[in-house]
């Protein structure tokens, strides 16, 4: 987990009941839940077997121990998970490397939440070194904090990349807005206590009490976050 600005700076939303925004990368702010697809199709396809198209749906927003190990189990492929791992990094890697590109909507808020000073973080499954080379197109600057899937005990579906993110920024997490585009995702937000915004991105998500489903994050703005935090308590 790092951080970049001190933890006071958590208390500086705009006086509303909004105290952060916790931000998931793939498939939220950038359109890389395909290119993760993609990478694991190939090294399947290395290894001599294909993958089912349904499959898709079981690996998405996972932590990559979760995905790569289902798919192992799946294909029956004689590859080791640590194996594996380096694989479907090395291969993302490379296709990051040509750009990354946002999802709709992702720059105008993030340059609203920082035009507001809103400590924002971003909280992603994935790998260290996947995220730092997202964040170098992202901006490191647009955020307070980053957290990575290899750098907590326990990654999504589990709260805990959501409360170190919280507490990382002295912030209540039922004061805490989630922006997150899967159903492990949203699982981890809302078991950490905070206040959910789904984006589906591969599989539809069902709104629920404490979370709004919306079609993408051109509806989402500074506002918004905000009441939906003030409504729910």
């Amino acid at each position: 987990m790092t951080s970049t600005v001190p933890a006071s700076l958590a208390r500086t939303a705009g006086g509303s009941a909004l105290q952060a925004v916790f931000l998931d990368m793939d498939g939220t702010l950038v359109d890389t839940e395909g290119f993760w697809w993609d990478a694991e199709r190939e090294v399947f396809a290395d290894l001599g077997h294909e993958l089912d198209e349904a499959w898709r749906d079981v690996v998405v927003g996972g932590p990559m121990t979760r995905s790569a190990g289902y798919l192992i189990e799946a294909t029956g492929a004689d590859i080791t998970l640590a194996e594996l791992t380096v694989l479907l990094n090395e291969r993302f890697e490379t296709r990051i490397a040509r750009g990354v590109p946002l999802m709709p909507g992702a720059e105008r808020l993030l340059t609203e939440l920082a035009a507001h000073s809103v400590p924002t973080a971003l909280v992603s499954a994935s790998h260290r070194r996947i995220i730092d080379r997202v964040l170098a197109s992202l901006g490191r600057d647009r955020f307070a904090l980053s957290v990575a899937g290899d750098e907590v005990p326990r990654t999504k579906p589990h709260p805990d990349p959501y409360l170190h993110a919280a507490r990382g920024l002295g912030a209540d997490p039922t004061r805490c807005a989630v922006i997150e585009d899967t159903a492990t995702g949203v699982a981890s937000a809302e078991a950490a206590g905070c206040r959910v915004v789904a984006v589906p991105s591969v599989a539809p998500i069902a709104p629920a009490d404490g979370r709004i489903v919306v079609g993408s994050l051109e509806e989402v703005d500074l506002s918004f976050l905000r009441t939906l935090i003030t409504r729910m308590n």
